[in-house]
C-alpha cells in the first residue's frame, strides 16, 4: 500500500475484522518492527502476532471490531498509525486504554465506544457507521441490526474531519476554525 490512509468521512463502511479484548499495542505493532519509521511499512505488520496474515486481508475501510481494553499496554504512538495506514477507517471497541484513545484521535483514526458489541458482530459482517448520528449497523446475510454507541464529543469529530490534532491545530493558527 502507498496511498495516504482514507481521508475523513462522518459515514463509512468496510468489513468487520474481529479480534479479542486486551489487545495490547505491542500485539498492535510488535516492538521488534519499531525500527521503521515509514507509517506503510508499519502498517505491514498490523496486528502480526495475532494473524501473521492480518495485514493482508484487510481492505480500505475495513473496521476493526474488539472488545475490552483495546490498545492497553504502552502509549507506543505507532499502533494507531499502523492501523490507520494499513487502511483501517475505524476501530470500534468496548473500551479503549485512554493514551490509545487519545494517540488514535490525534493522527485521526475515528474510534467508537459500544459497550453493546461483544457478541453482536462476527468477523466478516458488513458495518454501517454514522460518527455524527451516533449510531452504526451491521448486515450478515439477511439479517441487518442498529446499534447506538457514546457519541464522539464535538471536538474531537472537527479535529477528525481536519486530519488529526496538528492538521487541527494548523487550520486554528491560519485563523479557519
Amino acid at each position: 500500500m502507498s496511498e495516504l490512509p482514507l481521508p475523513y468521512s462522518s459515514r463509512m463502511s468496510g468489513t468487520a475484522r474481529l479480534v479479542g479484548n486486551d489487545v495490547n499495542t505491542d500485539v498492535i505493532i510488535p516492538g521488534r518492527r519499531l525500527i521503521h519509521r515509514d507509517p506503510f511499512m508499519l502498517a505491514r505488520f498490523v496486528m502480526e502476532d495475532l494473524d501473521p496474515e492480518f495485514g493482508k486481508m484487510i481492505e480500505p475501510g475495513d473496521i476493526i471490531v474488539a472488545g475490552k481494553n483495546f490498545g492497553c499496554g504502552s502509549s507506543r504512538e505507532q499502533a494507531p498509525i499502523a492501523i490507520r495506514y494499513a487502511g483501517i477507517s475505524a476501530v470500534i471497541a468496548v473500551s479503549y486504554a485512554r493514551i490509545f484513545y487519545r494517540n488514535s484521535m490525534n493522527i485521526g483514526l475515528p474510534v467508537i465506544e459500544c459497550p453493546d458489541i461483544i457478541g453482536k458482530i462476527e468477523d466478516g459482517d458488513q458495518v454501517s457507521i454514522d460518527l455524527e448520528e451516533g449510531f452504526l449497523q451491521h448486515k450478515r446475510g439477511s439479517l441487518t441490526e442498529e446499534l447506538e454507541f457514546r457519541p464522539i464529543p464535538e471536538f474531537l469529530l472537527d479535529m477528525l474531519k481536519d486530519g488529526g490534532l496538528v492538521a487541527h491545530l494548523q487550520k486554528q493558527l491560519r485563523g479557519e476554525g
